[in-house]
């Protein structure tokens, strides 16, 4: 039951990552040209993962699959975020 749990926290947590990065490399980086490099949602998706890495050690309810899923979910916001910032959306009246 607390597995399940935690699992469901974890999906929230790497979806709301997943926004929070697009959103920011899509608003913040948009001028500078590390967004021109093309593997940087593997990067920043890597490096998330190592960082929630410590984290889910500590905690014995999840595993590693939980540092896993964090990273996808910010290497992908990355990636879609580069994306965007590539194809602004058009302002309409």
């Amino acid at each position: 039951m607390f597995g399940l749990l935690a699992a469901g926290i974890a999906g929230i947590c790497g979806v709301y990552t997943h926004l929070q990065s697009r959103k920011f490399v899509g608003q913040r980086l948009r001028y500078t040209s590390l967004v021109e490099k093309p593997a940087l949602g593997l990067f920043a998706g890597v490096v998330a993962m190592v960082v929630a890495a410590p984290v889910v050690a500590i905690l014995p309810i999840v595993g590693a699959g939980t540092a896993m899923a964090i990273g996808a979910g910010v290497g992908t916001g990355v990636a879609l975020g580069v994306k965007d910032s590539k194809d602004p959306p058009l302002l309409e009246d």
